[in-house]
Order: structure tokens, then C-alpha cells, then sequence
């Protein structure tokens, strides 16, 4: 609902919101695993962990990486694969044969629910010549996602003694896959279907390997891993009212369990609260446009993420001026919506033009502005 601004504003409105309070590092929580980190990754907040920048082998959890680029590459040009004797691995496997034919997205669905290392070499030998590459492509963009602890050998996991990762650098790729579309459907999915290209006639179901999905009502996806060496890994997300929690466990005989635990406490601990700032409008008075006003509204929707005993603290104040000068463009910042807690601003959005205002083409004088300006005023 628009309404006319008159004066300059400091309209107070109170919400559920409030600061979040740096978390309790171990957070007084069993975990099995040998190191964990329980992530926010709304705000990127550590909310829990032990031993999180470790550098330790992460198995078939890798996968995400190999998935996430083998869907970009395939939202581009979904290629088909031959499978050819050099792409068959060792240890789990979507079962693919010589000969057989499928699309890069069916690769991925193998690798996410079957945990396919067939899938993970075919994917990095069609989109790179070369597990090497491949490799190389998987470090560069770990680099870009801030996995400083991280490095690549092989597209599936298998161990190696330069390959390994770290509890949070995999909460912090698990975070950046979910903003993949492609990959936020197929992790949530409890099986998928690949139709094979060759033979037409092959249909076959694989089931993720994450039970999380069944165990936890809030699970989001994730992916598992496990080799004699690296014991059982686990990297899951999980979203509860707005806030999404990613949960990382290396090494762990009760991983199932120690995810869920840690969910639980996180969104115990937790809240996420939005306000949609687009959905602000004033109109304000503009001097010496073409238009006698201007609407504004909040640049975009505003989410914080809060302790739960906090969160009836936050102030929100809108700050415009009575009347603006033209020329305006649109999208010009024209004021600021602010949240404080305690007098402390924790969030800033701005206010912006919807649309354009021109100046007037006609010449004024001096007396003429200063009569407008106490007009608009």
C-alpha cells in the first residue's frame, strides 16, 4: 500500500529479530565424528564443530563437486556419453557397462543416489579428456568457493594421499552446490530414474544412499562416503522455517544419528526471520520533475538469522526524505531502511527509485525553485 511521505522518517517497527550470538564451538553435543562442523549457511556461522579445518580424506563426499560441475556443464549442452572401458572404476558403481549410452544428468544422478564411480570418471573424462583435468577444474573452483584446506586428485574420492578436504571447506561446497538448481532438486530426491539412451529399452531406479532423507524429516540432501581409510563421511543440509543448516561429519560410526542431534540443537539455538522490503512503497514528493512524485521501495527482501532467546530485540526504522530532487534514475538509492538491536545497526537495506523522474525541460529562475522547494516541503 503506497502512502505520501510528508517528513522524514524514523518509523519504528518491531520484529522477531535479533543479533546472532557467536555459538558455543563444541556446544555441549556428543558427536562421534573424528572432526564436524554443524554451518549456517544463511549467514555463514558456525554454529558447532570440532577439528572442522582438519585436512582429512572426504571419500565419496567429493561427488558433490563432480555432480555440481557435470550439471553445469550439462545445463549448457546435455552430452551424450559413451561408456568406454577407461571410464570403469573401482568400489561403488551405477553399474554402467561398455558400450552403454547416457547424458551427462544421468551421470550425476548416478554419482548423487548410487554414489556411481563409474559416473564420477565418465563425467570428468567427457568434460575434461582426462581425469587430470578434471581434477585440475575441481581445484579451481574449490579456490573460488574459499575450500582453503582442499585438494582434488580423483572425480570419485577414491583415496589418495593428496586427496582431502576439510569438515568446513565441505559445509562451504555443500552451501555453494544447494544455489545450483539442478543440484538442489537431485540431492532432495530419494531416488531418480536414468532411461538409457543405448539400450533404448533400459530403464533403471536408483536409490540415494543418504537414509537421512527418510530419518529427518527437515533433510535437504546431502551425499555419503565411505572407504576403509577415511571411515564413514556425511555431508547433509537440512532447512527448518526459513533457515538452512549444513551438517559435515568425517569419519563417523554414528553419523545418522550425530546429524540429526546437531540439527536438532542448531535449530533449537536458531531462528530465521524475514521481512520483504519490496513490499514497501511511498510515494515522495520530487522537485522540479516531470512527475510531481516518485515511489521507492526496499531494494530486497531482508532474512537474519537470530538466537532464539533474542528475538524479540530488533528495531526497524525506515530513514526517506519528505521530497526528492529531480533528476531521478531508477534504482537510485534514495534512503535506508535499518535494523538495529540495543541502538546497533546488524542490517542495512536500501530504498530505491521503481522508476525514472526527468527534470523538467523549462527554464526556471531562482525565485521559482525556491517557491517550488517550499511548496514540495
Amino acid at each position: 500500500m503506497k502512502r505520501i511521505v510528508s517528513a522524514v522518517l524514523s518509523v519504528l517497527f518491531v520484529f522477531a529479530y535479533s543479533i546472532p550470538v557467536k555459538a558455543e564451538k563444541n556446544a555441549k553435543i556428543k558427536v562421534s565424528a573424528e572432526a564436524y562442523v554443524l554451518y549456517c549457511a544463511d549467514n555463514g556461522q558456525i554454529i558447532s564443530s570440532k577439528d572442522e579445518n582438519k585436512k582429512m580424506k572426504p571419500a565419496s563426499t567429493t561427488k558433490i563437486m563432480t555432480s555440481l560441475l557435470a550439471l553445469e556443464e550439462a545445463s549448457s549442452r546435455n552430452k551424450k556419453v559413451k561408456f568406454s572401458e577407461k571410464m570403469i572404476a573401482e568400489g561403488s558403481s551405477m553399474y554402467l557397462k561398455v558400450g552403454e549410452v547416457v547424458t551427462l544428468k544421468d551421470l550425476a544422478a548416478g554419482m548423487m543416489m548410487a554414489s556411481g564411480n563409474d559416473a564420477a570418471n565418465s563425467a570428468a573424462l567427457t568434460i575434461s579428456g582426462s581425469t587430470e583435468k578434471f581434477a585440475d577444474k575441481m581445484n579451481k573452483r574449490a579456490k573460488q568457493i574459499g575450500m582453503k584446506n582442499t585438494h582434488f586428485v580423483t572425480p570419485s574420492g577414491l583415496d589418495d594421499d593428496n586427496h582431502y578436504s576439510t569438515a568446513y571447506d565441505m559445509a562451504l561446497l555443500m552451501s555453494y552446490a544447494l544455489e545450483n538448481e539442478d543440484f538442489a532438486k537431485l540431492t532432495s530426491q530419494k531416488s531418480a530414474t536414468v532411461e538409457f539412451i543405448e539400450p533404448s529399452s533400459k530403464k533403471t531406479t536408483y536409490s540415494n544412499h543418504n537414509r537421512l532423507l527418510s530419518l529427518y524429516e527437515y533433510c535437504i540432501g546431502g551425499k555419503t562416503g565411505y572407504t576403509m581409510s577415511a571411515g564413514r563421511c556425511l555431508v547433509s543440509a537440512a532447512k527448518k522455517d526459513g533457515l538452512t543448516l549444513i551438517c559435515v561429519t568425517l569419519n563417523d560410526r554414528n553419523d545418522w544419528n550425530d546429524h540429526i542431534s546437531l540439527y536438532n540443537y542448531g535449530f533449537e539455538q536458531y531462528s530465521c526471520y524475514t521481512s520483504d522490503d519490496t513490499s514497501f512503497f511511498a510515494d515522495v514528493s520530487c522537485v522540479g520533475g516531470e512527475s510531481d512524485s516518485i515511489t521507492v521501495t526496499g531494494e530486497k527482501p531482508v532474512s537474519i538469522v537470530v538466537s532464539s532467546d533474542d528475538k524479540d530485540k530488533i528495531e526497524r526504522k525506515i530513514y526517506l526524505d519528505s521530497f526528492l530532487y529531480s533528476p531521478v534514475k531508477q534504482g537510485d538509492n534514495v534512503g535506508r531502511i535499518e535494523y538495529t538491536i540495543n541502538g546497533k545497526m546488524i542490517e542495512e537495506n536500501k530504498l530505491v527509485a521503481v522508476d525514472s523522474v526527468n527534470s523538467k525541460k523549462e527554464n526556471k529562475n531562482i525565485f521559482t525553485m525556491i517557491k517550488d522547494l517550499f511548496t514540495y516541503g
